[in-house]
């Protein structure tokens, strides 16, 4: 394990980064753009901050930090990101926030854990790319199921009226949101073509019963194409599907019961995925008939989630696609 000298907290918003080095009581404010990173670097010079044994700890922003990894890259500059709720969780009781505090405390954060703390993977521009497109996608959705839901209240208060400007321009406004999608659907497409392992595993994920081409890119993003979680446990544990149990002593017995801490939007579209399956996979269907008759509905399915998250890692581990019926194939 490499002994890091100088620990960097860095708390990030869209115009400014605070950087602090907690162990000399040390901060820094400069713009989150390049004329910033230059300021940063004059800072690390004029401190004498080796950079090659430097790592920088900062939160999860959905962003705004993209640009300071992508210029920490090209110095050699080693760089972690966590989850704003494990820092936040690790401080105990706090008074008071701005920005300077928020990175000296996270500065303070990774002194403490840095036995732990690995730095993160450069950024995958195909990985970063598919995310957006994904993300753009669902918002066109939600517009379309949006106005979906508008035509159905004007029909049922006021009827079917011809000449209604309003449903006019929603139906005209769904037509092109429709197509859109379709748009974007195959700019992902045409992008996991063009990488050959991203393919593949496309191609595995999708021979799941369930699974269609929507989960598939889903799970190559958020997993990174499999790269991010070591076994199909830990990433069943990111989207909230493995329970855990709730027990104190003699006088607490709760149930177990899975996490609200994790990815819901995963863990949703992969609630239709089991459905699917359970309809169209003769095993699990059988399966989830049997559990049924001493399990409640939404934990089969969360049980048929699992199986699926199995399925996937293990036929990505062997590089096959999946088979319907192995042992009649054999």
């Amino acid at each position: 394990m490499k002994k890091w000298e100088v620990i960097l907290g860095v708390d990030v918003s869209k115009l400014t980064l605070d950087i602090s080095y907690a162990e000399q009581h040390l901060h820094l404010r400069i713009s989150n753009d390049s004329k910033g990173f230059a300021v940063f670097k004059k800072w690390c010079r004029e401190y004498k901050f080796e950079l090659e044994n430097t790592l920088v700890v900062m939160e999860h922003t959905g962003g705004y930090e993209y640009r300071f990894m992508q210029f920490c890259s090209s110095l050699g500059l080693s760089y972690c990101r966590l989850a704003g709720l494990e820092i936040k969780q690790s401080m105990g009781i706090q008074r008071g926030k701005n920005d300077q505090a928020d990175s000296y405390r996270i500065a303070t954060y990774g002194q403490e854990k840095i036995r732990r703390l690995k730095p993160s993977e450069p950024v995958n521009q195909q990985i970063m790319e598919l995310k957006q497109l994904l993300a753009f996608r669902k918002r066109l959705v939600r517009e379309k199921a949006g106005l979906q839901a508008t035509l159905k209240e004007r029909a049922h208060m006021y009827g079917h009226r011809k000449g209604d400007t309003i449903t006019l321009l929603s139906r005209q406004k769904m037509k092109d949101a429709q197509k859109y999608i379709a748009k974007v659907e195959a700019e992902i497409s045409e992008l996991i073509a063009s990488d050959g392992q991203l393919l593949q595993n496309y191609k595995i994920l999708t021979s799941i019963k369930g699974v269609g081409p929507v989960n598939a890119w889903m799970t190559l993003a958020y997993t990174a194409n499999f790269t991010l979680f070591s076994d199909a446990r830990k990433y069943a544990v990111y989207i909230g599907v493995v329970p855990f149990s709730h027990s104190s002593g003699t006088s607490i017995r709760g149930r177990a019961r899975v996490s609200h801490i994790a990815n819901k939007e995963l863990k949703q579209e992969l609630n239709q995925a089991a459905k699917a399956a359970i309809t169209h996979d003769k095993d699990i269907g059988e399966y989830a008939a049997r559990k049924r008759l001493t399990k409640s509905y939404a934990l089969v399915l969360n049980n048929v989630k699992f199986k699926l998250i199995l399925r996937m890692f293990s036929l990505i581990k062997r590089q096959e696609l999946y088979v319907d019926n192995y042992r009649k194939a054999a």
